[in-house]
């Protein structure tokens, strides 16, 4: 009986020590889906209606679209066969297993900032937690040169800065914690800064804002005219979990996505220090903004304009008063007021009417928002089906007039631009 006694304590270590690595390894898969989320792999990997991060959807550059990649752990389509080495070099080299380059759709470039931790705990989440989906995307096919991979890596060369974040001692570790997810896992600069004629960011111009697609990822530096100088913490903290600051702005397009895909789920204490680094971002301005952008406009209408007065047999001759009204005012109030709960928000003080660039007042106009990717959460109908595109530049420069930035305006050619970016 001895010899079973001499075993139990063994036997008892050997389970503890089970446990406790199974407990460890459930901890690292969690912490690594947190990173997935605060990255946002899953807007850029999964195709409307296809299966998560199996790939397949279109990403528009200038240069032409780049298909995201399946990056489940299918050995057959996906990355099941990476090692952690190869994992590392694909998110932070953008270099794939088979020695090919990456485009830099796929932001390594900010991903080169991640700590090796976080690396083990992605690749433990991407290996052991998503379901394997054996699809493989269509290729991207771009034009001559740029469909020669290997020119990416003298890209890589001249643009990619290789070292992980190293904390700054002058500042706070909250500081430290924003500036570590913003310039990496958030990769905010991907969007949010101008990009050179080799479409590489435009490091002197952190954060000064970008277009994506039709899309303008506007300033948010600590600017108070063209950024978020004129932001508190606590309204930017709001913005990024919610998508909306009453009397700053909505979020919407790819700004919407990414709060409801990623930023809603971080903890409040990463989204405080997301807002206090981007508050010390240094500022940048817009010459034309000579006020902030959510301080502009005022409540008017020009009903008196209507009253008595026939529609034109046109439609394209339609006053902005005349469009407002009819496709407007319903949700929006006579003034632009918003409606009385504060639901709908206002048009005036609002950052999307008063900012000098209008592409997101157009595309909002076309798209309308949605807030959840099945479309079911439709905070606004777009109009793309339902108004020309001269009827659309006389709304937007009706509203740009009255409730935003009246030195700016919108013509039909822009409206034309915009439109082809979207489906039909």
């Amino acid at each position: 009986m001895n010899w079973k006694k001499r075993l139990v304590g063994p036997l008892v270590i050997l389970a503890t020590s089970l446990v406790t690595l199974h407990a460890s390894a459930d901890e690292l898969i969690q912490r690594g889906k947190y990173l997935s989320i605060a990255g946002d792999c899953v807007a850029c990997h999964s195709a409307p209606g296809g299966k998560p991060f199996a790939g397949g959807l279109g990403l528009p550059t200038p240069i032409g679209e780049i298909i995201a990649t399946n990056i489940t752990p299918s050995r057959t389509a996906g990355i099941g066969n990476y090692s952690l080495e190869q994992f590392s070099d694909a998110l932070r080299k953008g270099i794939r297993a088979d020695g090919k380059h990456l485009y830099p759709a796929m932001p390594y470039t900010s991903y080169a900032k991640i700590s090796d931790d976080d690396v083990k705990a992605l690749y433990a989440y991407f290996m052991n937690d998503i379901v394997a989906v054996d699809t493989v995307p269509r290729p991207t096919q771009l034009p001559f040169p740029f469909n020669i991979r290997l020119s990416m890596a003298g890209w890589s060369l001249l643009f990619l800065d290789s070292q992980p974040y190293k904390a700054d001692p002058a500042q706070s570790p909250e500081w430290n914690r924003g500036a570590y997810l913003t310039q990496g896992l958030g990769h905010c600069s991907a969007c949010h800064s101008p990009r050179n004629l080799m479409m590489a960011e435009v490091a002197s111009k952190e954060l000064a804002g970008g277009d994506v697609g039709a899309w303008h990822a506007p300033n948010i530096t600590s600017d108070p005219n063209s950024g978020v100088g004129g932001w508190d913490t606590d309204e930017l903290v709001r913005y990024l979990k919610t998508g909306e600051s009453p009397g700053k702005g909505q979020a919407a397009g790819p700004m919407a996505e990414a709060v409801d895909n990623s930023l809603q789920y971080l903890t409040d204490s990463d989204l405080k220090a997301i807002a206090v680094y981007i508050k010390g971002v240094p500022a940048q301005r817009e010459v034309a903004d000579s006020k902030p952008v959510y301080a502009l406009g005022q409540k008017t209408d020009e009903l008196s304009s209507l009253r008595g007065v026939a529609l034109p047999a046109e439609p394209n001759k339609m006053t902005g008063a005349q469009i407002y009204d009819g496709y407007c005012a319903s949700c929006h109030q006579a003034q632009a007021q918003g409606s009385f709960d504060g639901g709908l928000p206002s048009l005036s003080h609002n950052t999307t009417v008063g900012r000098s660039n209008t592409q997101n007042l157009v595309m909002v106009i076309l798209e309308g928002i949605r807030r959840k990717s099945d479309g079911s959460d439709v905070r606004m109908p777009g109009f793309a089906r339902t108004l020309t595109d001269p009827q659309i530049a006389t709304l937007a420069s009706y509203l740009t007039r009255h409730y935003g930035n009246p030195d700016v305006s919108v013509s039909v050619g822009q409206v034309e631009r915009q439109r082809s970016f979207i489906s039909q």
